[in-house]
């Protein structure tokens, strides 16, 4: 099976970002949030994993941009991926996770 990576970008003030990388293939997903990003990032995930016919357990890793950006909204979306990263026990930007794995900072 390819590596499929989910992508999460929520730095911008008035976006969410969130793409898929399959085989080195990227497609993304741009939708306007000015507000709430925390409500509505996993409902965008899961809508662009439906639109690929794919689930969360497809997923073999996970990318999130750590910056620039508003504190707040890489926040979010570093802690989407360090929560998503444990459960489905794939690496994030690169580096495994689990209990005894250091967690992503921003």
């Amino acid at each position: 099976m390819e590596n499929i990576i989910l992508l999460i970008d929520t730095s911008k003030s008035d976006k969410l970002i969130t793409g898929l990388e399959i085989g080195g293939d990227k497609r993304v997903l741009e939708e306007n949030f000015d507000f709430r990003k925390s409500q509505g990032i996993l409902p965008l995930i899961e809508k662009f994993l439906k639109t690929e016919n794919l689930s969360f357990s497809d997923l073999s890793g996970i990318e999130v941009n750590i910056g620039p950006g508003s504190f707040t909204g890489l926040r979010v979306g570093v802690s989407i991926a360090n929560s998503m990263g444990t459960i489905l026990q794939i690496p994030i930007n690169g580096k495994p996770v689990g209990l005894l794995a250091e967690p992503i900072y921003i």
